[in-house]
Parts: structure tokens; sequence; C-alpha cells
């Protein structure tokens, strides 16, 4: 498969799923961006293998978890004229505000395992860990959320 075959098929998946990791747009573009060219480098290894896209999908996900040790600059805005109004709410914008209260890795096994729909030892596999761990990410994940839900008294 050549490369612009894979990323006319895989691009909108992949941009889906690294917008439900970061829950942001803009970062899950630059995300997939930055894997995709590690990728075009190494696409005639990559592209001979038998699923192209579990392993772009695993770059993709090495890409994201890496960006938290990067060093980032935000910008600051030096007048009130300058600062954006906040979007309106929108629907699933309360799941990305609790998912993004997560730890990364247990954000990426929810995303993997709710989203992209893998089992734990094809989670484990992405993230180059046991499946136990991956069990004990998602534990932790899923009993977060649930204490934020019921302190909110959304769960009782």
């Amino acid at each position: 498969m050549r490369f612009e075959e894979f990323m006319a098929a895989r691009l909108p998946a992949l941009l889906r799923y690294a917008t439900a990791l970061s829950g942001d747009r803009a970062e899950a573009d630059d995300v997939v961006q930055e894997a995709l060219t590690r990728a075009l480098v190494r696409w005639g290894r990559i592209g001979r293998l038998e699923e192209p896209y579990a392993y772009v999908r695993t770059m993709v996900t090495n890409e994201f978890l890496s960006r938290k040790r990067r060093r980032r600059f935000w910008l600051v805005p030096l007048d009130r004229h300058d600062r954006a109004e906040p979007p309106p709410p929108q629907t699933g914008d309360d799941l990305w505000s609790r998912l993004a209260t997560l730890p990364r890795q247990q954000r990426v096994v929810l995303v993997l395992r709710f989203y992209e729909g893998l089992t734990d030892e094809e989670i484990a596999e992405v993230l180059g860990c046991r499946s136990g761990t991956v069990r004990g990410y998602a534990s932790r994940a899923l009993a977060t959320l649930r204490v934020e839900l019921a302190s909110e008294g959304v769960l009782s």
C-alpha cells in the first residue's frame, strides 16, 4: 500500500482518534501530523506490515503521550481586548472535560477501549505494557469518574 492511499483511507479515523485522546482538534491535528511525518520516513517498512493502521495508531498514541513531557509555551494576553471569549458548551463537552482530568495513560486506555474497541491485550501492545497494567489504568480511571459523578449527585 502506498502512503498516499493509506492517508486517503485512514486520515479521518486517525484525526478522530487523536481528537478523542486530546479533546482538542488543534492538538489532534498536531499529533497526527507529527506521527504521519515520522511514518512517511519509514513507510517502506510500515507499508509492508499486515496492519499499518495499528502501527500508525501506536505512533499517534506515543506522540500524544510524549507531548506531556515536552515544554509548552502558552500565549498570555497583554490586554483585556486580546482575550477570546470561550466557546459555548456543546454536546459532549462534559465528557471531554471529565476525560481531561484523568492522567494521559488512563485517558488513552479508555479511548482505546471504548472508542477504538480494542481488547486489553491490544491496548497493552499499543502502550508497550502488560494487559494487567491496562486493566489497572482502566479501573483507576473509571473509579475516578464514578467518584466525580457521585459527588455531583449524578450517580446515586
